[in-house]
């Protein structure tokens, strides 16, 4: 997971309110039905001949955070992800960007705000065949009217970024499929946005390559630290990259937090499901292992002043590694104040839990 620090917990550079997305010519009176009377999607389909993509989504997400989407297909999170630069238009509802209200911009500032703020990366590369992979990235400069010196200047720096330093001048169609998304990712980021918009980017690439961009995105994130909303239909990968997660299911969010939220704590059966087969040995932390120190007191009197310490950070595995190695209870600290205790019976009931659940 990453470890990028977030500037400040309100500083918040996307915030989705209430975002409804009704396709079909009678949109408008399936919302107000749906909101009036409560129906069901099966209802507003046989009624209205309307499909609800989107249903009363709200979310913010943190400068320089990755907010992760995930949801299988047919969830919403693709539907979602396009209204936040208006390619598609919700029904209904709010969309604020970095202090801009995306949904009161007239078509040529929409145009603007598009190129100026924010980065797009799809599924299938969407590269220009008969351009090069230097031409390619350089596009969204280009648009600006930026001067030939400077955007192959900087094109070539990103390109550089991304491990791609050496093939600007080859095209497209020579380049494999990871190479192809590494450029699709330098285009992006070329143009310096505040936001980066992720659909599914790395969902058609082979597991080792898709793993392996996965790392690099990871790192180029903690030096670029863009605000990033990332789509994906695979949890593996959404607790590898996020720091946050949103479960979707039916245009709805189901679920937000953490990865350690989910899987500690899922809302529902559906989110149970999701998460049976996810590994907590690097996901879960100290703190919500441990029993908070005062109760620890009550039955076992004060822990031994020679008992390992770990940061409320420390994650399962590591605590494992030490329970093995020490039959005393582990002291959990928070900048040096003790607030915890984790004993050998609390690591074998947060495992236990987890192997009955996949």
């Amino acid at each position: 997971m990453p470890t990028q620090s977030i500037e400040t917990p309100d500083d918040i550079v996307i915030e989705i309110s209430n975002v409804w997305k009704i396709f079909g010519d009678k949109a408008d009176e399936a919302l107000h039905a749906i909101r009036e009377d409560g129906l069901s999607k099966s209802q507003v389909l046989d009624t209205y001949n309307a499909v609800v993509g989107v249903a009363d989504v709200s979310l913010s997400v943190k400068r320089g955070e990755i907010f992760c989407v995930m949801g299988l297909s047919g969830s919403g999170k693709s539907t979602l992800v396009r209204h936040l630069n208006r390619l598609l238009e919700p029904t209904s509802g709010k969309i604020m960007i970095d202090g801009t209200d995306v949904m009161a911009l007239n078509p040529k500032e929409l145009q603007k705000f598009r190129n100026l703020k924010i980065g797009m990366v799809f599924q299938n590369f969407a590269l220009l065949p008969h351009r090069s992979v230097l031409d390619n990235v350089a596009m969204p400069l280009e648009i600006r009217s930026m001067n030939k010196n400077e955007r192959i200047r900087l094109a070539t720096k990103m390109l550089k970024t991304v491990e791609l330093g050496a093939w600007g001048n080859k095209y497209a169609h020579e380049l494999s499929g990871g190479m192809q998304q590494r450029v699709g990712l330098a285009r992006a980021l070329a143009a310096d946005p505040e936001v980066l918009l992720m659909d599914e980017p790395f969902s058609a690439l082979d597991p080792l390559i898709r793993r392996q961009l996965q790392d690099e995105f990871i790192k180029l994130s903690a030096v670029m630290k863009k605000t990033t909303l990332f789509i994906t239909h695979d949890l593996d990968e959404a607790v590898r990259i996020g720091d946050r997660i949103a479960i979707m299911r039916d245009g709805r969010i189901i679920q937000t937090g953490t990865a350690e939220d989910i899987v500690m704590n899922p809302a529902d059966d559906y989110v149970a499901d999701f998460v049976a087969g996810i590994s907590r040995l690097k996901i879960v932390r100290a703190h919500a292992v441990m029993q908070p120190l005062s109760e620890y007191q009550v039955s076992n009197g004060l822990p031994p002043q020679d008992a390992p310490r770990v940061q409320e950070d420390e994650s399962l595995s590591q605590l494992i590694r030490l329970a093995i190695d020490v039959e005393m209870p582990i002291i959990v600290h928070r900048n040096g104040v003790d607030i915890g205790v984790v004993t050998r019976r609390d690591i074998l009931q947060v495992v236990v839990e987890g192997t009955e659940v996949s």
